[in-house]
């Protein structure tokens, strides 16, 4: 569990850097960029051309695609009804239809299921929510942004987005049975650790509370689908509607409940999509997770 009081230290390191006129106003551009250009190449380089692909990637993997989704189909709706901005519905869609599947989520599996857990999580986490942040989440930073849709542009984006070139590379690594040299895996996995504690330190950096702001009912309804809608929404599917039960149901779910995906508050802020309100997205975000998914570990541990 250390990994999850190292997420916390990162956040206060950001926010206490805020104060110090040493460290450039700006820095969390540049740590943002790392993580991109860096870090998520390496994960995918890293985990995809280890992972057994099988009919059991079904239920993780569709976590995912039917939470992004679902955020799509939500928040571009309530936005069509109010009247909000483009960046701010761009935002919430990004913030709230991706989960931290890894770095929150792999240490509290492995807490609560074990090795086997932590197999699925990492099926979650892969082919399933860095496929949809490398692809879906980038057409979506694309369309939101601009404020238009302009289709080779988005192609372009995806296709020259560092994390889904590691992406395609490392599945046809996959596909042909193909391993990097063992010293190049030690290197992929330690470059690979840096994503999460660079990404949280340039949320830190960028978090402020402001008691006035605007954004907390933003950030209330973006919190509200993503730590109980989209969990329940999962578990009616799943349980419900399939008559799912096990493990892998309860990783599933339990996963679908954690709180937003650092990387995607780091493409949101990168293109300009509310930036302050996807620092809260993380800020707020993660603690609050661990409250609800008390609650709903109480829920899926008969299954």
């Amino acid at each position: 569990m250390d990994n999850l009081f190292l997420l916390f230290v990162c956040l206060l390191i950001g926010i206490l850097l805020q104060h110090s006129k040493a460290f450039p106003a700006n820095a969390y551009q540049t740590l943002n960029a790392f993580v991109i250009y860096v870090s998520l190449p390496a994960v995918a380089l890293y985990y995809i051309p280890k992972i057994e692909f099988s009919n059991d990637l079904l239920f993780p993997v569709g976590v995912a695609w039917i939470t992004f989704f679902g955020s799509f189909i939500l928040f571009a709706g309530l936005g069509k009804i109010f009247g909000w901005s483009k960046k701010l519905i761009g935002c919430l869609i990004l913030t709230a239809g991706l989960g931290n599947t890894s770095f929150v989520g792999f240490p509290v599996i492995e807490a609560l299921y074990g090795e086997e857990g932590i197999k699925a999580a990492i099926l979650l986490d892969q082919p399933g929510t860095f496929v949809v942040m490398s692809t879906l989440g980038i057409a979506v930073a694309a369309i939101y942004s601009k404020g238009k849709t302009d289709v080779v542009s988005i192609g372009k984006k995806i296709l020259f987005f560092p994390p889904f070139i590691a992406f395609l590379v490392a599945c046809l690594m996959n596909i042909f049975n193909l391993h990097f040299h063992v010293d190049w895996q030690s290197v992929f996995q330690k470059i690979a650790i840096t994503v999460s504690p660079l990404a949280l330190v340039s949320v830190g950096l960028q978090l402020k509370i402001e008691r006035k702001s605007a954004h907390w009912k933003f950030l209330g309804l973006g919190l509200l689908y993503k730590l109980i809608l989209t969990p329940a929404i999962i578990y009616v599917l799943y349980v419900i509607m399939l008559g799912g039960n096990g493990m892998l149901i309860q990783v599933s779910i339990m996963e679908a409940a954690m709180a937003p995906m650092i990387t995607a508050a780091i493409v949101a802020s990168s293109n300009g999509l509310k930036p302050k309100l996807s620092s809260m997205m993380i800020g707020f975000g993660i603690p609050i997770s661990f409250l609800t998914l008390l609650g709903w570990y109480f829920v899926v541990k008969g299954l």
